[in-house]
């Protein structure tokens, strides 16, 4: 990079000058030079005042431009300019058309931006300025175009040409070449614009809209896989019928096609007709394919064709305005995942997902708003913030304007905007008309970065039968936002008498930095059960009695709050021991020595959980987990790696011995013999019998090693040979070992299975883990050109590895560092999604984040280092 990149600010957003009204493309594709021909209609906007003799600014990068031709006129050089940033010329009248013709190479786009070959297929990835880098074009959300493509091939090597809405025309061409057109009658900006081609198997059926129309739906793949499709077709059709029930939505064209690629920078990427997806949120079946791998496909599935109407048809304005797309469809998909499986356990797994990424985020150098004021690279602010705090937002709405107040306010929305680029205010305003409501306040979320920190205050009168709740709330500053505001947000409620009965259940409206409520008819001394359902996105600051916790653990009528105390008594717990231990010079035993009426305490409430057979089996699960060694480092400053990792793994082994009969009573009584199937009684089964046997093992006693060693061999599903290959993974166990080179002999030509092992190694507590990975990087399987494999190893062991990546000796860091460099040469937006365990250096002792800081500097210190490392990496260290 040969100057600092600019950043783009949202308050210096102008309408187009130019607009788009139709594009045709002409692809000849070809692996090392492919030839586009576009030709856009285009047309000065009335807004901006533009017309003849204007300049005309088209996008374009790295790729390279043979001719300009304007209204059948081709230019001479001497009447355009080019630059790294595009193209610029003269419009030669209001009305107009450009023809452009460019070549670039797809075999080596290792960014995976624009047309890039996965395997041996040709596919697209324009979100969010990929497009660019195939035509010149403005490459702007709020340019909207019909589409009409025409693709050429090679018709032995891509017998499938797939693109955007309808095929309206085929056939062959001299040379052994073929040639198919496709036409979107919808318009849309230019990051939906998709194109695939190669030789891929197809996996076919139908669904039936709510007004009687036939949609064909196709799943394209590699050779050999289409028998993992069966769940991801399940999981489109559910997510359809679901649309058209909840939401009153129905699909618009004749054809969904989804096509699996091995090469993906994201998850998968809602193209107009035509989603593209990481093959690993496709391909399932019980042999390669865990619970969890089975939940995150239904997931996936159903969040990118949500992205039909809240995304496609009506789309972002501008790039800031993000999460209007991402925040909406976030929450629809989870609400489709509660609905199809249990609701509580669904929202443990968002607040977990919130808490793991979001909140760190909003804690941290890179804080910013859920729409954000500036960028340097829009690739970087696909953050869990415009995803999932952008979610929680719309929660929020729909839980202050209740089932009826939201949907009215999405039929508006909907109804208001089809066909047009709007902002996260239109949606809000939508919301407000629809409802007759002012959320002004409420739009803070949008703007102020940081997470809210409340506190809570009870006193219960028991004369006059009243209990008043004084609620405060404070944010820290965040970078770029010292001053803070209240915001408006709904906190569900409940008081509990003593029998656990709901005494009040109520949701109330919190608008001020310090507010009471008072609840007449209290007829008992409460226990508070405070932000049920995680109904706000907040820290809680007060510290609730222990044995208050204990009582909502085993009486809560409110599952996640239930859950909750179970995680604030563990956190409390292992949080006092982990100073004990730095105090004791690292003496595990005497962690705990002052500690044990609390342990006993503990380990009693979770075998009420356990053993209580009313208790959904997947909650159970999820309810015996300890909070997780990342999650307590963001509790603690400074964080001490090692010692989290020791108090943990104590207080496992602790639990693991006092529960033992227990545990291996739950281990064989969950025990099936029946066929697997991913639905979630039977998910729930497994998982509860795999916490088991974490466990057990846990325990230190050698036969239930033994066990798991059995369990993997004898294992008829993915899933329960995981939970066993999880457990070995940590021990010097000769079955480790053992276990490991079958998976590996097994899944040696399976991409995406392979995966699992090359994180399982990352992941390990053993001392030998660092060594390992560096050996993992020579195998045959692994490449820093696939960014599944990249994460796999390399990101799993910074974020799912503390205990290695905070090495004291700095080692993790100086190895990831190098992995990133390397990276950034590579894929740029994966590097820069990756760096961010390097930015939390605050959080640790001076040493660490010493060598953290250095490692960044090393960073930002590589020739030509790229735009989206560089705003990340800088960032970072200048907090």
């Amino acid at each position: 990079m040969s100057e600092q990149p600019q950043e783009i600010r949202r308050e210096d957003y102008k309408e187009p000058d130019f607009i788009v009204e139709k594009v045709e493309l002409v692809f000849d594709l070809d692996r090392d030079v492919t030839n586009v021909k576009s030709r856009l209609f285009m047309a000065a906007n009335p807004v901006r005042g533009t017309g003849k003799g204007d300049e005309v600014f088209l996008h374009g990068e790295d790729m390279k431009l043979r001719s300009v031709t304007l209204n059948e006129t081709r230019l001479a050089s001497s009447d355009f300019t080019v630059d790294q940033e595009g193209l610029r010329f003269k419009a030669p009248g209001q009305n107009f058309i450009a023809e452009l013709e460019t070549q670039i190479s797809p075999a080596n786009n290792t960014r995976l931006e624009g047309l890039y070959v996965s395997q041996s297929a040709f596919c697209t990835q324009c979100e969010a300025e990929g497009f660019r880098r195939i035509t010149y074009f403005p490459d702007r959300p709020d340019v909207m175009a019909t589409y009409k493509v025409t693709i050429n091939a090679n018709k032995e090597s891509c017998p499938v040409l797939l693109s955007n809405g309808n095929l309206i025309d085929s056939g062959d061409l001299d040379g052994g070449r073929h040639f198919a057109v496709w036409e979107d009658p919808f318009p849309k900006p230019s990051y939906l614009f998709a194109l695939v081609a190669g030789d891929l198997a197809c996996v076919e059926d139908s669904f039936k809209t709510m007004s009687g129309r036939d949609v064909a739906l196709r799943i394209f793949v590699e050779h050999g896989n289409q028998d993992r499709c069966d769940y991801a077709m399940d999981s489109l059709k559910r997510s359809m019928k679901w649309d058209e029930e909840v939401y009153g939505l129905e699909y618009d064209l004749d054809l969904f096609n989804i096509v699996a690629v091995s090469d993906f920078n994201m998850g998968a990427m809602e193209n107009k007709s035509l989603n593209v997806f990481n093959a690993k949120f496709v391909l399932a079946r019980p042999d390669t394919a865990t619970d969890g791998d089975y939940e995150r496909i239904e997931s996936i599935v159903a969040h990118e064709y949500f992205h039909n109407w809240s995304g496609n048809r009506v789309t972002c304005r501008d790039w800031f305005q993000l999460s209007l797309k991402e925040g909406l469809t976030v929450f629809r998909d989870q609400e489709f995942s509660a609905d199809q499986r249990s609701r509580p356990v669904q929202r443990i797994k968002d607040v977990n997902a919130l808490r793991a990424a979001q909140f760190p985020e909003d804690a941290g150098p890179l804080a910013h708003p859920v729409r954000p004021d500036s960028y340097m690279e829009i690739n970087n602010f696909y953050t869990a913030t415009v995803y999932e705090k952008g979610a929680e937002l719309i929660r929020m709405m729909h839980t202050l304007l209740g089932p009826d107040g939201y949907r009215k306010g999405i039929d508006l929305y909907f109804d208001r905007h089809d066909g047009q680029a709007v902002t996260c205010d239109d949606f809000a305003k939508a919301m407000e008309d629809a409802n007759g409501i002012d959320f002004t306040q409420l739009k803070l979320w949008y703007s102020q970065a940081g997470t809210p920190k409340l506190s809570w205050q009870g006193d219960y009168d028991a004369d006059a039968k009243q209990y008043r709740l004084t609620i405060s709330q404070k944010t820290d500053p965040t970078p770029g936002q010292p001053d803070k505001k209240p915001l408006h947000m709904p906190i569900s409620i409940g008081l509990l008498g003593a029998d656990g009965s709901d005494l009040v259940a109520k949701t109330v409206e919190l608008t001020e930095a310090s507010q009471e409520f008072i609840f007449d008819g209290v007829t008992e001394a409460p226990v508070l059960s405070f932000n049920r359902g995680f109904s706000a996105p907040v820290n809680i600051t007060t510290d609730q009695p222990d044995d208050e916790l204990v009582f909502l653990m085993g009486n809560d009528s409110d599952a996640f709050n239930r859950w909750e105390a179970g995680q604030k008594y563990a956190t409390r717990l292992m949080l006092s021991a982990i100073a004990t231990y730095e105090a004791n010079g690292g003496d595990v035993d005497a962690a705990f020595a002052d500690e044990q009426a609390r342990v006993d305490a503990f380990i009693a409430a979770m075998r009420v959980t356990l053993t209580n057979d009313d208790l959904d089996k997947a909650f159970r699960a999820d309810a015996l987990v300890l909070p997780g060694e990342a999650f307590l480092s963001e509790q603690r400053k400074p964080a001490n790696p090692e010692a989290i990792y020791q108090v943990r793994t104590a207080l496992r082994k602790r639990i693991g011995q006092a529960l033992s009969d227990d545990f291996a009573n739950t281990y064989h009584q969950n025990a099936s013999n029946a066929a697997f199937t991913p639905d979630a009684t039977s998910a729930g089964q497994r998982a509860l019998r795999a916490t088991a046997l974490g466990y057990l093992v846990a325990s230190g006693a050698d036969e239930f090693a033994d066990v798991a060693v059995a369990q993997y061999g004898t294992a008829d599903n993915m899933t329960d040979q995981m939970a066993a290959l999880s457990v070995l993974n940590n021990l010097d166990h000769p079955g480790r070992e053992t276990a490991l080179a079958d998976f590996e002999e097994r899944f040696a030509n399976d991409g995406v299975v392979l995966d699992k092992w090359f994180s399982l190694q990352a992941m390990s507590s053993r001392d030998d883990t660092l060594a390992r990975i560096k050996d993992l990087m020579s195998h045959p399987a692994f490449t820093m050109r696939n960014p599944n494999k990249v994460r796999a190893l390399i990101g799993a062991f910074a974020m799912g590895n503390p205990r290695h990546f905070h090495a004291k000796d700095g080692s993790g860091y100086a190895f990831y560092a190098d992995r990133l460099i390397e990276l950034d040469d590579i894929n740029p937006q994966v590097a820069a999604r990756l760096c961010a365990p390097l930015g939390k250096w605050a959080k640790y002792d001076a040493d660490r984040a010493d060598k953290m800081k250095a490692e960044l500097n090393r960073i930002l210190a590589k020739p030509e280092i790229s735009r989206d490392l560089y705003e990340i990496a800088s960032k970072s260290v200048a907090s």
